[in-house]
């Protein structure tokens, strides 16, 4: 299962992280991103460094990433936003931009 993320854990889970995060930012009445939950929730099983970002629950998250549409990916390294795609995604493609990060 990925890591829920909120402002609680963001600095811990997010900022002090070793390794390249993805952030899928995501909502529960999103048709999109309930088809994308269960590519992370594999991703995460699989040893990846991946999180989700509930936006109706975690707004200011949502406005610190400046999120406009869901779901948007975000990977971030070192505290910082290095990649990001909007809208659903292939699995190869969130792999490729973790391994580019």
């Amino acid at each position: 299962m990925a890591k829920q993320i909120t402002m609680q854990n963001f600095e811990q889970e997010v900022v002090q992280s070793s390794t390249p995060i993805l952030l899928d930012f995501w909502a529960t009445w999103c048709g999109p991103c309930q088809r994308q939950g269960p590519i992370i929730d594999q991703m995460a099983a699989d040893g990846w460094n991946v999180g989700k970002v509930n936006v109706d629950e975690s707004q200011e998250l949502a406005a610190k990433f400046r999120v406009m549409s869901i779901p948007t990916l975000v990977v971030v390294k070192d505290g910082k936003e290095v990649a990001r795609a909007v809208g659903l995604q292939a699995r190869e493609q969130l792999e490729q931009m973790l391994r580019n990060a």
